[in-house]
């Protein structure tokens, strides 16, 4: 039989703290003694725990906001951009205004409080409001109830839960190894098969025609022909979702795609810029004004190959020594392009490697989908176990 535990609102067991963030151009609010944390920060923790942050601010900071100090051991929650981020800080520190700390009473076991709250970041996330994005207020989160067993109790869950929980973090760490492992294993075999001393090396502009760059017209919602963007081109093949159209018949048979023709995105951030993918006719497109699309001369150079060598790391460290860079983007022009070093076997030799790596590629998709679904398996079991321990049947 299920213990039924009192019910309390938060606002009754814990003091809710809000935060705030002094004016970043005052130099003498920053760079202080006090830590000072916030949603973005809290979303790379690893730990429940914190105890130290990226920034800190002065006495002044302090003096000039809303910000305020939370003792040790209270529990921090993201209200905003994004609502459920939850840390507990080891060290005394302040928060910015996403975040609310939560000082447990003394009838709250501070862990027990974490958990709890962890289990319940869906109900959070819709109470909260606001266009832009959604904010979780004070007064809506002092609302939410809390079951609150005797600290005895408590204790136990919080016990359990924590070694249940350190074997998960043990289970995922290792599957997101094999998962790293399994995508290396790929790319360490396509570099190895590319550097053969075997090939002679020659520019991609020996084995192409030519480099096309793609529309600029203005793009609709609706039409009958797609036209693909930098965002369409994922993993070396095409993304279908997210499109947009055009009705432009001059456009669409200027650019319309052809079968095996190989995309190359010239613009993009600096890690993205020169991602590729190879158009294998599922449906008619054309190709924007970020991508080039690469003619090949196809007795000397196949498709898959193109594909397989653009997307390698041998490509894009190369990408690296000629692109332009600006403000947060990055640009690889067809010319230079058309002087990326490439491996040049012969065609035949070319295709002979096409079926082996795509044999591998689909066994590394294979123990992928593996481990995401392993990785995947694991997060519902930590939902089910936090839902079991606040049921009152842990």
């Amino acid at each position: 039989m299920k213990m039924q535990w009192p019910r309390k609102r938060l606002g009754e067991v814990c003091e809710v703290i809000n935060g705030g963030t002094p004016k970043t151009g005052v130099p003498e609010y920053w760079d202080g003694k006090h830590r000072w944390i916030t949603p973005a920060e809290m979303g790379k923790r690893l730990s429940p725990y914190v105890a130290n942050t990226e920034r800190k601010i002065t006495d002044l900071g302090l003096c000039n906001s809303s910000a305020q100090m939370l003792p040790l051991h209270s529990v921090i929650l993201s209200s905003r951009a994004p609502i459920g981020h939850l840390v507990i800080n080891t060290e005394p520190m302040a928060t910015n205004q996403g975040c609310k700390g939560l000082i447990p009473g003394r009838q709250l076991n501070n862990r027990f409080l974490y958990y709890y709250l962890s289990s319940i970041v869906d109900l959070l996330n819709s109470l909260g409001t606001g266009a832009t994005f959604k904010e979780l207020s004070g007064g809506k989160l002092k609302e939410v109830t809390i079951p609150v067993p005797p600290l005895a109790e408590q204790q136990r869950i919080v016990d359990l839960l924590d070694e249940a929980f350190a074997g998960l973090a043990t289970a995922k760490a290792n599957g997101e190894k094999n998962l790293q492992n399994a995508r290396a294993l790929f790319e360490s075999h396509l570099q190895s098969v590319l550097r053969s001393k075997k090939w002679k090396w020659r520019t991609l502009g020996d084995l192409c025609d030519g480099v096309e760059y793609g529309s600029s017209a203005k793009s609709k919602k609706e039409g009958k022909v797609p036209v693909l963007r930098m965002g369409n081109i994922q993993d070396g093949r095409l993304d279908w979702e997210n499109l947009v159209y055009t009705n432009d018949k001059d456009e669409i048979q200027k650019y319309l795609l052809n079968h095996n023709d190989v995309l190359f995105n010239r613009t993009n951030s600096p890690e993205l810029v020169g991602k590729t993918a190879i158009y294998k006719s599922e449906m008619p497109a054309i190709f924007a004004g970020y991508l080039i699309r690469i003619v090949r001369n196809e007795g000397l150079l196949d498709a898959d190959f193109l594909n397989y060598f653009l997307n390698s790391q041998i490509a894009f460290d190369y990408g690296k020594t000629v692109v332009i860079s600006s403000v947060n983007q990055a640009n690889i022009n067809g010319t230079k392009l058309k002087g990326y070093p490439i491996p040049a076997p012969s065609l035949a030799e070319q295709k002979a490697i096409v079926a082996e790596l795509d044999a591998l590629s689909e066994e590394t998709k294979r123990l992928t989908s593996l481990y995401e679904r392993k990785l995947a398996a694991l997060e519902a079991l930590k939902k089910s176990l936090l839902h079991q321990a606040f049921a009152g049947g842990f």
